[in-house]
């Protein structure tokens, strides 16, 4: 009976996979056997090699669980002080993600330790097709890497007001500023004020979020959700990669669901209430339609910074909380740490 009471139990609430994937401490020490093999016969669980099993496991667990909608969010974050702008396929932010999108502009533009309180969410977009979601993640990168190693003139050149905006506001020193600098103008910028100027990102941000997906809607309509057979243009051997990495993928999608299921189970177990605990996709988190996009802004004034958004989106505004993890360790192999991570839910009228 006990069995078949187990087996009846009422689901609850379907968990967001992206929000527990480093949130329960049932993901940073995940259920294994003691009695289970590691490196050839069962170990102690005070041993450094199970602790070394479990902290892997850890990492393998996290990425299944961000396996369930990867591709589908992206997570954008700004610096408070430089207003420089990383991207994340996850709500948490890694340290190596972050210092690989951060370009070395002269003396200090690059931070020899991260300031985990001055990275604050900025938007985050929704797509309902993951292929969408990485393409765009790829182009925001490559837009965003473009401008600062190849900036356009307009940009880094002096003009009146951009000496407007450094004027004093005292009228001798305001004299003495004018004499300095009015030869200035239609010339390069410092090296100090060019690295300012590229390192902020706020308003370029958004307009390339526009134009990107802007360009998808392009794209779509031209067929870029339709199945590469459909269009022909896969060869034979291109064919064959593609049906070996969907076997790879097939194999390591089977060995993720065991691990969500694992977690599933203990989770349902040590629930006070009695019900069965899933872990999937939450509910509205995703646009209904495939080819809709949605975004969420912690300010919606700065979606202004584009001239125009395709039809196709769809603007909300964020939930903004105090509260944050910031400095929690996902290590693998001692590479790998999470610097901060906010929860990103949107906000109810």
């Amino acid at each position: 009976m006990a069995s078949s009471s187990a087996a009846s139990k009422p689901i609850q609430k379907i968990l967001d996979s992206t929000k527990i994937a480093s949130l329960l401490k049932f993901v940073r020490k995940p259920p294994v056997d003691p009695k289970q093999p590691i490196q050839g016969k069962p170990r102690e669980t005070t041993s450094n090699a199970f602790k070394e099993h479990i902290k892997r496991e850890s990492v393998r667990l996290q990425k299944a669980l961000n396996s369930i909608s990867h591709g589908k969010h992206i997570f954008v974050y700004h610096n408070v002080r430089t207003k420089q702008v990383v991207y994340s396929l996850t709500r948490y932010l890694e340290k190596n993600n972050l210092l690989r999108q951060m370009v070395y502009h002269g003396k200090k533009t690059v931070p020899a330790d991260l300031r985990r309180d001055m990275w604050i969410p900025y938007y985050s977009v929704h797509f309902g097709d993951a292929r969408l979601g990485l393409r765009a993640y790829q182009l925001l990168r490559e837009f965003s890497m473009q401008r600062q190693f190849s900036p356009p003139a307009e940009m880094i050149t002096v003009t009146k007001e951009y000496l407007a905006l450094k004027r004093p506001k005292n009228p001798v020193e305001a004299e003495e500023f004018d004499e300095l600098n009015k030869k200035r103008i239609g010339k390069p910028m410092q090296k100090k004020e060019r690295a300012r100027v590229l390192m902020d990102q706020k308003a370029t941000s958004v307009a390339d979020i526009a134009a990107v997906l802007a360009i998808q809607q392009e794209e779509i309509q031209n067929g870029l959700l339709e199945d590469d057979y459909k269009r022909g243009y896969l060869t034979k051997k291109a064919r064959q990669r593609r049906r070996e990495a969907l076997e790879r993928e097939n194999e390591q999608a089977i060995k993720n669901m065991a691990r969500i299921g694992a977690l599933e189970k203990q989770l349902s177990e040590q629930d006070r209430t009695g019900v069965q605990v899933k872990i999937g996709e939450e509910d509205g988190a995703y646009p209904e339609n495939v080819e809709s996009v949605k975004l969420l802004w912690r300010d919606a004034h700065d979606a202004h910074y584009a001239e125009s958004w395709p039809s196709n989106v769809e603007h909300g505004e964020l939930e903004i909380k105090r509260s944050a993890i910031i400095g929690r360790e996902r290590h693998l192999d001692g590479t790998d740490e999470v610097v901060t991570e906010h929860e990103f839910n949107e906000r109810k009228e």
